[in-house]
């Protein structure tokens, strides 16, 4: 509507230069007039959009880290908006009084460049664009004893651990940064690409980190969380060994490997820092260490970057 004014506007101008029957009124009003409905044709077709405060988290992003994402709402009844990279769709969640986050996972098995994010909600769409840096990873021979070598994970792990990253509850139970969960030192960091037994294993990288600590060495929460996994290597877990899982909330979970004692059982809530097993070689292990992965909407990450910063 706006537009067929402001078309009138003009034609009606045109009409008077052509007749040369205007005085300096006649000239001032249709000017005046056909700028306001300029105004009018632009404030009509503006999309109010998102306001974005603290865009990304890092600021420049690696691969393997995870983007956390923080929206202010336009003003108004906030409504959750919706975030999507490469046309998937990523959980959302309240912060605070008048905000929302949303987490998007990298990986090493990613290419390096530009990530195109769209956030939506009844207002409008918002695209930004945040550049993922690439990052060197290590190369690990790892060589099995005729005992460990081949070892397939049985239907029963593969199924219940699926669906333990899958896990995305509502409630943050997480504070602050991640502490270690054993004391020993990493003897393997995230992100390494690994040759078993001569062989490169593809499409593969370590999905965590693993932690030299003597055989029997506390094993611990690194943050709040709830123990929605308890597998056991007598039970099926046979890569696993006995493992432990915990929701630490909105999509952010972690896995414990290879222990050899759990003291802790399905259900229970954990605080940083509280005990949850110790140190062992079950499963598909080569000696004595505990494997920590952390995993973002399914999505393996690393977990020295929730040590070194806190993510709320």
């Amino acid at each position: 509507m706006a537009k067929s004014l402001f078309a009138k506007a003009s034609l009606q101008l045109l009409n008077l230069l052509l007749r040369d029957r205007f005085s300096f009124h006649n000239w001032r009003s249709i000017l005046l007039g056909a700028m306001a409905l300029t105004i009018v044709l632009s404030s009509a077709v503006k999309i109010p959009g998102l306001a974005l405060s603290n865009q990304f988290t890092p600021a420049k992003p690696r691969l393997g880290e995870t983007i956390v994402v923080n929206i202010t709402p336009s003003p108004g009844k906030p409504t959750p908006p919706m975030v999507k990279v490469g046309g998937k769709t990523y959980p959302v969640f309240e912060v605070g009084t008048n905000g929302f986050r949303a987490m998007v996972p990298t990986t090493p098995l990613e290419k390096p460049g530009e990530r195109e994010l769209t956030i939506s909600d009844r207002t409008g769409i918002t695209t930004l664009k945040v550049s993922v840096s690439d990052r060197k990873f290590p190369i690990q021979r790892i060589n099995f004893s005729p005992g460990k070598s081949g070892l397939k994970a049985t239907e029963l792990e593969l199924k219940q651990v699926a669906a333990f990253k899958a896990t995305v509850s509502p409630d943050k139970l997480w504070d602050g940064k991640f502490i270690a969960p054993n004391q020993g030192r990493t003897s393997s960091p995230y992100g390494v690409r690994r040759y078993y037994n001569g062989v490169l294993a593809k499409d593969y990288y370590h999905r965590g980190l693993d932690y030299a600590g003597g055989f029997g060495s506390a094993v611990v929460a690194p943050a709040g969380g709830k123990v929605i996994l308890v597998g056991y290597e007598n039970n099926g877990f046979r890569v696993h060994g006995n493992v432990v899982g915990v929701d630490h909330g909105q999509g952010v979970v972690s896995i414990f490997m290879h222990m050899s004692k759990i003291n802790v059982e399905a259900g229970q809530m954990l605080a940083p820092g509280d005990r949850i097993g110790a140190i062992g070689t079950t499963g598909s292990s080569t000696g004595p260490h505990l494997h920590w992965g952390l995993y973002v909407n399914a999505v393996s990450v690393d977990p020295v970057q929730w040590r070194s910063i806190a993510i709320e």
